[in-house]
């Protein structure tokens, strides 16, 4: 029992250390992907500030044509 304490409290596991860098690079690389995006969706937001009118503006839908929804 006391070699199983000593070992647990000896020493750090070396698969809780392989498991602890593998979660921390998947953090960093989601980390940096959230980043990726962010820009991109800061380019694309610009994009179309600069374009004046919404895609939703150009879409012309006459509502009273529109067919109901199936049931």
């Amino acid at each position: 029992m006391a070699k199983a304490l000593l070992g647990y409290v000896g020493g750090s596991d070396p698969r809780l250390l392989a498991e602890m860098r593998r979660l921390q690079q998947r953090v960093q690389d989601l980390e940096s992907e959230l980043s990726r995006i962010q820009s991109e969706n800061d380019a694309l937001n610009a994009a179309a500030a600069q374009h004046g009118d919404s895609l939703l503006d150009r879409i012309d839908i006459d509502v009273s044509q529109a067919e109901p929804a199936l049931t």
